[in-house]
């Protein structure tokens, strides 16, 4: 159903946020009138960030206007006239507002589907069947809604006590100048003769006694509203305080956690603006509160009166400036991270936003944001508040940016979008460190004030572990590192610990989120596939997946030291086979074509039991990036026994000059893909298509693959094409043979 018909269904508090997503940035009758044309267009394809993208954006915009204008044009009748020229008024406005800024259009638009949907599906969540079971997100997002409502109403309470307490504060002044003309009236008294001393004086006692008993009981009065006032605001900031503390200690930290893992091919961290809807409402609350306090330390300035009060509202103010300090420097965040493998002399952006920047105007004077380069003992220094001297660890250019605010959204966010590191400066490495261990991190930092230079606050910021390579060789390595990191690092860690051994079912989970990411599949490891894998980190012959559960990896196995008798380590392997899948065989692995995590023994047993012709494609164990084809077929050299052949490893060299398919659609004595499908049935919808006749007397050549132990004779020369090594550059003529590894009894390794 069209997120339109929902919406117009909503009620109460969820129908109140819809309609102010709407004003004159973008009317809500344009919503409704293009409904169905605004959800059908590709809002998500454009990336804000990017500045090359403002054509596809105003493309959007013309296309809006123009459907605006059209719908004006059919409306006809009384009605149809008044709409019309409404409808003509918005194209026109919408135009003058977006024309040189098209991109804020599709922020603006993206902003409104976003909320729209969220508030159906919450509308919807809470309306069905099993609302009252709501699953524990809903109930969580209940709970915080529910603290906000009862800080509304407390602090309305206070509001009403101490605007009565200013009426009543204001009329106690009033009777205090009463007293005092009574006392003045008595003193010229010692004026006037006697007789009329007498006469006037009993009235005036009388009247001075009865003002002076209701002072002294309303100063009373007036010091138990103070104390109730200051009592209601203790428990409205310890019930901000932790709503605070979900917010920003739970929340927020989830919201960084998803970010950290998707660095790792996670799913998406989410947007930010349910997160920053609830900081705005508690900016909006704690300055509310703030103002009161000091509304009270006014009206107890004006009016002193002994007692515990002053001392209640100097530690109230503390407690709310502490509260509102801690709210700002917890809301400057990263909203898209640097790249975390960096390398130098290359362009890279970032987005650092404040998610309460709107609410407290920080916008009316723009922040710079700054981004620096620190080591990883840096980093420290700066969260022991040590003074780091302004310490950097290389230079960054394009490094300073002002925030900008975008008010459709109501974001504050600074995007750096052309940084680059000019140079880095590394440190003494410890031990068997190499320089694809060594993690820095970008530090953002900027200065702003809130309520008019009231406070000023210095905010600071860290992005994920960044390791800096100078060669795209270091990349692999590098990569390494940062998925360790992302995967295993402990909230409020100090700067940037991790473990140095962990439970293989860990790694696992790590590795298959990370495979099905760089390969961009939803298959990804099976249990088969990690048992295969624990073999090789554990050089066990285990099948069992429960000898591994309690099995852990030290970060040496996993990057440092090289698997027995080979020269590279667990990980490079892995990320070799990553790396071929997603450029050459990703619509294969998809297939389920691809056994890949087998190794040769493993290969011979399956293939033995079926018939002359089966083959099944697995990764190389000699060779990084590497994939082997083996089958079953009758030894040459004695009659009636059949044995495996493995050939030798394809690598994306090899797939640069023939794909996968067409290689295995050369080789005739290829049947069956394990256990028992036709191979074209497989692969046939990869095959190149034949090439056409000849042109101007010219044939094109034609490179194919060719196993001459296994290649039948053909009698049509005609047809009978030139055969090439695999390897072979199509412009040197050498019709070498595939190289061919011997049967299994005769060789290991591949």
């Amino acid at each position: 159903m069209a997120v339109w018909i929902q919406a117009q269904q909503l009620q109460g508090d969820a129908l109140h946020q819809m309609q102010s997503l709407y004003g004159q940035h973008f009317p809500i009758e344009v919503r409704h009138y293009l409904s169905q044309w605004i959800e059908g267009q590709p809002w998500d394809g454009i990336d804000l960030e990017n500045p090359q993208e403002e054509i596809k954006a105003k493309r959007l915009l013309d296309s809006l206007i123009q459907e605006l204008q059209k719908k004006a044009e059919h409306q006809v009748g009384e009605d149809g006239f008044l709409l019309k020229i409404k409808l003509g008024h918005y194209a026109s406005q919408l135009k003058s507002t977006y024309d040189r800024c098209p991109l804020e259009l599709v922020r603006c638009i993206k902003h409104i589907l976003y909320t729209e949907q969220r508030l159906v599906r919450e509308a919807t969540n809470s309306s069905s069947p099993v609302g009252s079971l709501m699953d524990s997100m809903s109930q969580k997002y209940h709970q915080i809604n529910q603290a906000f409502e009862e800080l509304r109403i407390l602090t309305q309470d206070t509001e009403n006590d101490l605007r009565k307490l200013q009426h009543n504060q204001e009329y106690f002044i009033i009777q205090y100048q009463e007293s005092l003309r009574i006392q003045a009236q008595l003193s010229s008294l010692a004026t006037l003769p006697p007789a009329d001393r007498q006469l006037r004086e009993p009235s005036l006692l009388s009247k001075r006694a009865t003002v002076e008993a209701w002072l002294t009981r309303e100063a009373n009065t007036l010091q138990k509203y103070r104390l109730g006032l200051a009592e209601k605001h203790q428990k409205t900031l310890a019930l901000l305080r932790k709503q605070q503390t979900v917010i920003l200690d739970d929340e927020l930290i989830q919201w960084k956690r998803r970010q950290q893992l998707a660095g790792n091919g996670g799913p998406p961290e989410g947007g930010l603006d349910i997160l920053q809807s609830w900081c705005e409402k508690l900016a909006e609350t704690i300055w509310q509160n703030r103002q009161q306090i000091r509304r009270a330390e006014h009206l107890r300035q004006q009016l002193p009166i002994p007692g515990p009060i002053e001392e209640l509202l100097t530690e109230l103010n503390s407690t709310i400036t502490d509260i509102i300090s801690a709210l700002v420097t917890s809301t400057f965040i990263i909203e898209k991270q640097p790249p975390q493998v960096l390398k130098t002399q290359t362009k890279f952006a970032a987005t650092v936003r404040l998610l309460v920047g709107g609410k407290l105007n920080v916008h009316m004077n723009p922040p710079q944001v700054k981004a620096t380069i620190i080591s990883e003992q840096q980093a420290k220094a700066l969260l022991k508040n040590e003074n780091t001297r302004n310490d950097s660890s290389g230079e960054i250019l394009n490094n300073n940016c002002v925030m900008e605010y975008h008010q459709t959204t109501g974001t504050l966010s600074a995007h750096f979008r052309n940084m680059s590191l000019k140079r880095i400066r590394r440190s003494d490495r410890r031990g068997a460190e190499s320089v694809t261990e060594e993690k820095f991190t970008i530090l953002f930092e900027s200065q702003f004030s809130v309520g008019g230079n009231e406070l000023v606050f210095q905010v600071k910021t860290l992005s994920l572990p960044v390791v800096v390579i100078v060669h795209g060789s270091q990349d692999n390595n590098a990569t390494a590192t940062v998925l360790w990191d992302n995967a295993f690092a402990e909230p409020g860690r100090v700067p940037f610990i991790v473990p140095d051994k962990v439970l293989w079912p860990q790694l696992c989970e790590a590795l298959n989120m990370k495979y099905k990411a760089e390969v961009q599949s939803n298959r990804g490891l099976s249990e088969e596939n990690l048992v295969f894998l624990a073999q090789k980190a554990f050089s066990s012959s285990s099948v069992n997946p429960e000898d591994y559960r309690n099995m852990t990896m030290t970060w040496s196995q996993f990057n440092r030291e090289s698997l027995p008798g080979r020269n590279f380590t667990f990980w490079q392997w892995f990320d070799g086979v990553m790396e071929l899948t997603k450029k050459h065989l990703k619509p294969h692995w998809n297939d389920g074509a691809i056994l890949g995590f087998v190794n040769k023994q493993q290969a011979q047993d399956m293939l033995m039991s079926k018939p002359n012709g089966t083959f099944l494609l697995r990764f190389s164990d000699s060779e990084i990036g590497g994939i082997t084809i083996a089958w079953v077929a009758e030894n040459p050299n004695k009659a009636g026994e059949r044995m495996v052949w493995n050939l030798m490893p394809y690598t994306t060299k090899d797939f640069s000059i023939r794909s996968l398919a067409d290689r295995i659609s050369d080789l005739n004595h290829l049947l069956f893909l394990y256990p028992d499908r036709p191979k074209d049935e497989v692969f046939s919808k990869y095959y190149t298509p034949p090439l056409s006749k000849a042109v101007d007397g010219y044939v094109k050549p034609q490179i194919k693959q060719v196993v001459p132990e296994f290649a039948t004779p053909n009698p049509d020369p005609a047809a009978n094409p030139t055969y090439m090594d695999h390897a072979a550059s199509p412009a040197v003529n050498q019709p070498h043979a595939y190289g061919l590894y011997p049967p299994m009894e005769g060789r290991k390794g591949t």
